[in-house]
């Protein structure tokens, strides 16, 4: 069969993360560059979201499900368990991670903080009502890995590469870093898995 192609744009979350469970798994692909809603993207996800993934004749979107499809349609250790309670609480915190964490990190903190119109500033109103938000999911997480290091279990899920980009995103800005920083498991927690190749290996180019 042919090669795994993944496509959207390296600096995504959700693209980031199935980059490292290929990385994790060892699983051979491509990456495409593309961008939310241009036509290659629209081609498969209805809504013109990213990432968005091709594997001979199977056509996917949305991450989890590119992410369940790796896991199981290739060989290497297994990310999403088998396990019913750890894959219920797999999909527990990956949908956690998509509802709360994506949306008050990514969507109401860092893209008002960097995609904004240059005359009017970023909007500061919005970032400064997400950071209560963001401190509610940091608490939540780090109550979670405190008990094992990680999401689930004593070994790294997907749930946690879900997560992690989000998070080291997050550390990216001064208050993002001090709101981490205010919970030592979660901090930990970070700083682990960052130090991970499967990481490293998917850092997007630096930002011009």
């Amino acid at each position: 069969m042919s090669e795994l192609e993944i496509m959207g744009v390296p600096f995504s979350n959700y693209v980031r993360s199935v980059r490292m469970l290929c990385e994790e798994k060892g699983v051979p692909y491509k990456l495409t560059p593309s961008l939310p809603q241009s036509p290659e993207i629209k081609a498969v996800h209805p809504a013109g979201q990213i990432p968005v993934a091709r594997h001979g004749d199977v056509n996917l979107f949305e991450s989890k499900a590119i992410a369940t499809y790796v896991d199981r349609a290739f060989p290497g250790p297994m990310f999403i368990p088998k396990d019913p309670v750890a894959h219920a609480q797999v999909e527990q915190w990956v949908s956690y991670g998509n509802v709360k964490v994506d949306r008050w990190i990514m969507r109401e903190f860092v893209v008002p903080s960097v995609f904004f119109d240059k005359a009017k500033g970023p909007d500061t109103a919005k970032i400064n009502a997400a950071l209560p938000e963001i401190e509610k999911c940091c608490a939540a997480l780090d109550a979670a890995v405190a008990k094992t290091g990680y999401l689930v279990g004593n070994e790294l899920t997907y749930a946690d590469m879900n997560v992690l980009p989000m998070l080291a995103t997050l550390q990216n800005f001064p208050a993002g870093k001090d709101l981490v920083a205010k919970f030592p498991a979660l901090s930990a927690y970070v700083t682990k898995l960052t130090e991970r190749p499967s990481y490293k290996n998917t850092a997007p180019p630096p930002r011009k």
